[in-house]
């Protein structure tokens, strides 16, 4: 079956990739060369900036926002904006959805899923300023007192490789609609869509010089951004370690911070669960994206009356799973490659260790070579590798029954186990009884995502109850909707959340207007400093 796309049309579009700052501007650093992971082919150049160009980016953005061109227009000003971008994005899906592909290497059956539904964002921040209520506070005395929020200022994003789009727009939406200026720092591998985006927001109506996207290292352009002094907020997603560090420049700066840093979700599968929802639901929560996501849910609980079952239906859907593995601009292509060579040698290695430790290999287990069975890819130019299951056998009772508040008694000694492998790697582990379970899941540092599979409902509450992370799902997976808020519970999960108001609110700060609307002659007579030192107010 011929590909869905043409896609070779794409890589004659304005190549190298200037920087973004109003419109394209070249940069005066390093030049990027972007790879397609599924053959190691260089697929675009995009300009860096220096230190210069960053500090003169700020200093516009910055300039900008203390003009108020975009801080102080009406609500429904930039809600109108807002609308008018969703518009323009859906316009232009086919080629963003193309690029997407290209950068990450990810099927298009899941670009064709993600990117469109982007415009949700857009349009319920468009929404949210319409309809946002703002409070007038019971004030003592003839006073009236209002609310406002209003924009922090200049705004620094910084996303990463395996969610272009859909994590730019989770951020840069609400950063928008509160009316910051927002520079955007995309991951050096796959910062194309993050560039295109900026024509697009400019045609609906954004001023020049509210939105840029700097392309670069986060040791470079990174560091140069998030030290700035005139940066008012940090919004990363990333690594823990990434995350101490910039966190603790922002703090030096007291800059506000929002940070989405790791996971290691688990997926919990109840005895009274439908094996074969739960297996297509490991699938999806473990594979999706080719296991490269903060929420992959890669710590698999099975009760262990039901494990043989699970075991034999999962390791039959990876086999269905390879079958159907090829280019990923193939529309029935399953799953794509990982994102670089580099991060395939550290899943290879985390596998490894769990194999030396004691786990049994039941799929997968190393790098892909070969040719696809769909179509003529030769999986050893790219970095493909197989859905993976590993099986630890049944846990012994966890140390840490209810909620962890360390590291030092995790009850699992195996790296991959307790490490984000960022790849499609499972480990398998079977339990006995509800707090066993409950246990197992909160084995963890981490506490961002986690799963459950159950047809009993009051399990479902129960247990969801004691879970220690900040999304779960019950007999679902990794949904995610603009209204719904996306954090973690703990720190090595991150700092704040992305989606929701919460998320709004987090780029404001708030302003209390009070108006004395009392008669010259009440005004007079509180008079603080009368010769007749009568009582007067205080507050």
């Amino acid at each position: 079956m011929a590909p869905l796309y043409d896609y070779e049309d794409f890589l004659k579009l304005e190549e190298p990739y200037p920087l973004w700052c109003g419109q394209y501007t070249p940069g005066s650093g390093y030049m990027l060369h972007v790879q397609n992971p599924a053959n190691g082919e260089t697929i675009a150049s995009a300009h860096t900036p220096s230190e210069e160009d960053v500090a003169s980016v700020v200093e516009v953005a910055h300039k900008m926002y203390a003009d108020g061109v975009w801080a102080l227009a009406s609500r429904q000003h930039r809600a109108d904006v807002l609308d008018k971008a969703a518009e323009l994005l859906a316009a232009s899906l086919d080629k963003l959805i193309a690029w997407e592909v290209m950068q990450t290497g990810r099927p298009i059956r899941e670009m064709k899923a993600q990117v469109p539904s982007l415009v949700r964002w857009f349009r319920y921040y468009a929404a949210l300023l319409r309809t946002e209520e703002r409070a007038v506070l019971p004030t003592m005395g003839s006073l009236h007192n209002w609310v406002d929020r209003v924009a922090l200022g200049v705004v620094v994003q910084i996303t990463p490789f395996n969610h272009p789009l859909l994590i730019a727009v989770k951020k840069l939406v609400p950063a928008l609609a509160a009316g910051n200026s927002v520079i955007l720092k995309p991951s050096e591998l796959t910062p194309v869509t993050s560039l295109l985006l900026g024509p697009i927001l400019t045609e609906a109506g954004l001023p020049e010089g509210v939105f840029s996207v700097l392309p670069g290292l986060g040791s470079t352009v990174g560091n140069w951004l998030v030290s700035h002094k005139l940066v008012r907020k940090v919004d990363i997603t990333g690594g823990t370690n990434a995350g101490r560090a910039i966190g603790s420049i922002v703090g030096g700066n007291l800059a506000r911070y929002t940070a989405e840093l790791g996971g290691k979700a688990p997926l919990i599968v109840f005895q009274s669960a439908s094996v074969d929802a739960a297996v297509n639901g490991i699938a999806f929560g473990s594979f999706i994206a080719s296991g490269q996501t903060c929420v992959a849910s890669t710590r698999i609980l099975v009760h262990n009356s039901i494990i043989d079952e699970v075991r034999q239906k999962l390791i039959l859907k990876a086999q269905s799973i390879v079958e159907r593995m090829g280019s990923p601009f193939h529309p029935a292509s399953t799953m794509g490659p990982v994102i670089s060579d580099k991060q395939l040698r550290h899943i290879e290695a985390l596998v490894k260790s769990a194999l030396d430790d004691g786990a049994k290999l039941l799929h997968g287990g190393s790098r892909m070579r070969g040719t696809s069975s769909i179509d003529d890819t030769d999986f050893g130019k790219g970095y493909f590798y197989p859905p993976t299951i590993l099986d630890l056998g049944s846990a012994a009772e966890p140390k840490a029954p209810i909620w962890k508040t360390s590291d030092s008694d995790l009850s699992i000694e195996t790296r991959l186990w307790n490490e984000e492998a960022f790849g499609p790697v499972v480990v398998l582990v079977g339990f006995d009884n509800e707090p066993q379970a409950v246990g197992l899941a909160n084995d963890t540092i981490y506490g961002l995502g986690a799963a459950l599979w159950t047809t009993d409902l009051s399990q479902s509450f129960r247990i969801s109850e004691h879970i220690r992370a900040g999304i779960v799902w019950v007999n679902t997976h990794h949904r995610n909707d603009p209204s719904s808020p996306w954090g973690g519970l703990t720190a090595s999960s991150g700092v704040g959340s992305e989606n929701g108001v919460e998320a709004y609110r987090a780029y404001t700060m708030t302003k209390s207007t009070i108006i004395n609307y009392a008669t010259t002659k009440e005004c007079l007579d509180d008079d603080w400093f009368a010769d007749d030192a009568k009582d007067v107010r205080y507050g």
